[in-house]
């Protein structure tokens, strides 16, 4: 997921350097989102492992 969301910011950073001003702001709204959803489940991972007692990496 979180490469999905470099891809998208990729896409918006390459729009936005031709001057898509659309493409580049829907892009960067999706990567942003993808980001978020990338955060919210790596942080349920973590309390998920720790819940379970293995200690962290």
């Amino acid at each position: 997921m979180l490469g999905w969301a470099l891809t998208f910011l990729v896409v918006a950073l390459i729009a936005a350097v031709f001057g898509f001003g659309g493409v580049a702001s829907a892009s960067a709204g999706v990567a942003q989102v993808l980001f978020f959803i990338f955060l919210v489940l790596f942080v349920v991972a973590l309390i998920a492992r720790a819940v379970r007692g293995k200690p962290p990496v």
